[in-house]
């Protein structure tokens, strides 16, 4: 989820009286781990090309958890299930469409890489 989109439906919530008592996931497009990647890879451009892609499978991950990487355990639960959620109530009551993931998966990257927040390797970064 993008925190525009956050904000927005927060305030289409608190503004419109068909929202009266009514609750709305704030959810956005799930993507996975190699989705995103896949997402930042592409929307990166040349800065994207050392974004790995390659997925370990679920059955090599698992035993990993337990055995080495600490970790990884957080990330084991969730393994091959897929979130599902609807939007299609803040979409009809209040006219709500979250950003694709393709727009605010490199939109997320850019801020961190401008805050300085992550870095990239010395030969992706722009000219």
């Amino acid at each position: 989820m993008d925190v525009r989109d956050l904000v927005d439906v927060h305030l289409r919530a608190m503004t419109s009286p068909a929202a009266a008592g009514e609750r709305f996931p704030a959810t956005g497009e799930f993507l996975g781990m190699a989705d995103m990647a896949r997402v930042l890879r592409d929307g990166l451009g040349e800065r994207g090309r050392q974004v790995s892609t390659r997925r370990p499978p679920d059955f090599a991950v698992r035993p990993a958890a337990r055995s080495r990487d600490p970790g990884l355990r957080k990330i084991t639960p969730p393994l091959g299930r897929r979130n599902r959620h609807t939007t299609e109530k803040a979409a009809r009551l209040l006219g709500r469409r979250p950003r694709p993931a393709r727009q605010t998966v490199p939109d997320r990257a850019e801020s961190l890489l401008a805050h300085g927040a992550v870095r990239l390797p010395a030969a992706a970064q722009r000219p």
